[in-house]
């Protein structure tokens, strides 16, 4: 077992090696929305539009113009030299206030009125986003000019920029989480041993997760964005994943089973326990493909395979090591740090007087926490959805400062126009169509003179600044209202418009996804504990930390709060990367939901009573949430240093999550909750027990094993 599932995860890792390279910088809009296929229509009458793939701000020296000799020569001499250096990437210059060879248009609106800047705009060659991103990396050094201060602004920048400090933030991960973790999991377990095989579990699911992901690249565009998504979630489950089968393990040793019964115990136990847990966030993780979305859709798959080998491994390869080291798993360890407890010391040691202390004041231990909660959630009332900008970059970013200078000193040279394609034979009424088009409101300026496709004369385009590009839906809403003449179709298209589309989109299909993601861990719940009211519990539970996570990300980064010390400028979250972590956090709070239930059913089934299974189990998994959350916490906390805003949401969105699952619901909340529900915890409609039963669903009981050689200490139910 060993050799075959180390030799095919390593096969994946080998293959998935150059993943990156497959992976697309497209998908983030609604590809069936109006916007969608304003673009596809005129990518096919006009071709690719690539005014604004680079944008070039020159600023002359003090004292001097633009139209300074020598400058000018400088510059217009780099223009020219471009497309001949490198013929395979640059196609010309679109637009420049100098005459160039390749130079489309030139003249006075390029330079400032003082004359002091003035831009070029620098076409690249290719049909796709990930064409035109791979050809500006090759030439992004070309830009500058000995002597002359250039800035680098435009689409293709600032998608580089993002792609750049993503792939920064794995690398942190890979540098600090890695270490961090293993000095963590080796206080968990007090050894060497025990505290490297999570780590390997973790490594060989992430490696082998991007195998994966590159073989999804063959049957549908993936986004890049996957790979941090993967990496965060693979290397936190899987290690979470190994510390409770290794923990599990242990716990069965300490009870004086062998070592072929521990394994066997263990995996029938916390390995069908985490089995479970995987099928719930993957079913989380699911509602990401109700979205039209190419993003939210390659993440969704990513993420359900990172997930899904992280339960793979976790269940055969880790039980396979176990099995072959038995008690050599407290090898090269301190002794003070590696013994493991028995049930009964657990549940007489600290988790197990805590849960005493909730029982005995359930109702002054929940009122005050869900209290607390509901006002985590009220600055949720604030939050709001934006698309993709060089705001997500840093203030200081030197990408982000030139496209600031670009848009202050050119508004009128936006890169993100609203866009207007019109069809039709009627040249008049589209005349008196555009005309109204634009009295639109938050226009910067008319639109400009459309302009008829060379190869279909029935195609038109013209386009128009924002005034204020954050006012963009009075705009769009405007512009669709107008009525179209008979014979005369009408699309507002544009990157506003696009990202208005989307949000759109997720807001409607959003409650759809809500109500799946519950309907089916619901079930599934139902069918493994028996019990209607433990996964409507869940449900709520889950709600309750996800809301307060959402009113804390709203309170940091729409309101702002902190913005300085975490140097990002407040603004609307991202659409489709909120939906990514709500998806997320609600999967890791049913996950850990699941542990806690599992251990307290499995106490249950045993003859306990409400009370005492309650307390058995917060008891038994107290001590390993607590450090499976701590570890997550290591690694998310690595991509908490990210200069990208986007990757900030979701390793603070998860930080939040984290702290409030692992200690306020599943700690304190849920035992109180659970006291005061006393044995309805536990009930069912007839029917619906029927339907369990037949399922076979319910906690396995694993059949009674020889008496141990070690006396057990009393108390211990087993």
């Amino acid at each position: 077992m060993i050799g075959v599932v180390a030799a095919a995860m390593l096969t994946l890792a080998a293959y998935g090696a150059g993943h990156a390279d497959q992976l697309s910088e497209g998908g983030m809009f609604d590809p069936g929305s109006e916007s969608a296929q304003a673009g596809q229509l005129a990518d096919a009458a006009f071709g690719r539009n690539h005014d604004v793939d680079v944008v070039l701000l020159y600023t002359a020296p003090a004292g001097k113009t633009v139209d300074d000799p020598a400058f000018a020569a400088a510059v217009t001499g780099s223009l020219n030299a471009l497309p001949r250096a490198h013929p395979e990437q640059i196609a010309g210059v679109n637009a420049a206030y100098w005459p160039t060879e390749t130079g489309k248009l030139s003249g006075a609106a390029a330079a400032t009125a003082d004359r002091t800047r003035a831009v070029a705009s620098i076409a690249l060659r290719g049909d796709t986003d990930t064409e035109v991103l791979r050809n500006y990396r090759i030439v992004q050094d070309a830009f500058t000019i000995p002597g002359v201060e250039v800035e680098v602004g435009g689409l293709q920048p600032v998608a580089g920029a993002l792609n750049d400090t993503i792939a920064a933030d794995i690398h942190r991960m890979e540098l600090l989480a890695f270490p961090a973790v293993g000095v963590l999991l080796f206080f968990v377990f007090g050894g060497l041993v025990a505290a490297a095989l999570p780590l390997v579990v973790g490594g060989l699911t992430v490696f082998g997760a991007f195998g994966i992901v590159r073989g999804l690249t063959h049957l549908a565009e993936v986004n890049s964005f996957v790979s941090p998504v993967v990496s965060m979630i693979g290397l936190g489950l899987a290690i979470d994943y190994g510390l409770f089968i290794v923990s599990r393990f242990r716990e069965e040793l300490a009870e004086g089973h062998d070592t072929a019964t521990a394994v066997r115990r263990t995996v029938t136990t916390a390995g069908r326990t985490v089995v479970f847990s995987a099928t719930m966030i993957v079913a989380s993780l699911g509602g990401l493909l109700l979205f039209p979305q190419t993003f939210l859709k390659s993440i969704g798959y990513g993420a359900m395979a990172t997930v899904t080998m992280a339960a793979l491994t976790a269940v055969t390869i880790l039980p396979a090591i176990l099995a072959v080291l038995g008690r050599r798993i407290d090898a090269a360890g301190l002794p003070r740090f590696a013994r493991t407890r028995t049930a009964a010391e657990v549940e007489a040691g600290f988790w197990g007087r805590l849960t005493r202390w909730v029982m005995r004041h359930p109702l002054k231990i929940a009122v005050p926490l869900v209290l607390l909660l509901a006002i985590l959630i009220v600055p949720m009332k604030n939050l709001a959805f934006g698309g993709f900008s060089e705001k997500y970059l840093p203030p200081d970013n030197p990408t982000r400062l030139a496209q600031t200078e670009i848009d202050t000193h050119f508004p009128l040279r936006r890169s993100d126009p609203i866009e207007l394609i019109f069809t039709g034979t009627d040249t008049t009424a589209i005349g008196r169509l555009l005309k109204e088009a634009n009295s639109s409101p938050n226009l910067a300026e008319q639109f400009t003179l459309p302009s008829r496709s060379a190869t279909d004369p029935t195609v038109f385009r013209t386009s128009a600044v924002l005034a204020d590009p954050d006012e963009a839906d009075t705009t769009i809403d405007h512009l669709r209202g107008l009525d179209r003449p008979e014979g005369v179709r009408m699309l507002v298209g544009g990157v506003p418009a696009m990202q208005h589309d989307s949000i759109e989109t997720l807001l409607t299909r959003m409650p759809w996804m809500i109500a799946l993601v519950v309907l089916v861990t619901t079930a599934l719940m139902f069918l493994t504990f028996g019990s209607l009211i433990l996964p409507i519990k869940a449900a709520l539970m889950s709600a309750l930390g996800l809301g307060s996570t959402l009113g804390i990300l709203t309170w940091i980064f729409v309101d702002g709060h902190g913005a300085g010390v975490l140097d990002f400028t407040p603004q609307p979250i991202q659409a489709n990367i909120l939906v990514v972590i709500m998806a997320v956090i609600y999967g890791l709070s049913t996950d850990y939901e699941v542990f806690l239930l599992s251990r307290m059913v499995e106490a249950r089934a045993r003859g306990a009573t409400t009370t005492d299974a309650v307390r058995s189990g917060t008891a038994q998994t107290g001590r390993i949430i607590t450090a499976a959350a701590l570890i997550l916490l290591v690694v998310v906390g690595a991509f908490a240093f990210s200069d990208l805003v986007m990757m900030q949401y979701i390793a603070y969105g998860m930080i939040a999550a984290l702290i409030i699952d692992a200690t306020v619901l599943r700690m304190l909340l849920v035992p109180a909750v659970m006291k005061l529900l006393g044995d309805d915890c536990w009930w069912a409609p007839a029917w619906m027990k029927r339907v369990q039963r037949r399922a076979g669903l319910s906690e396995f009981e694993p059949v009674p094993e020889p008496e141990p050689s070690v006396p057990v200490l009393a108390g211990d139910r087993r």
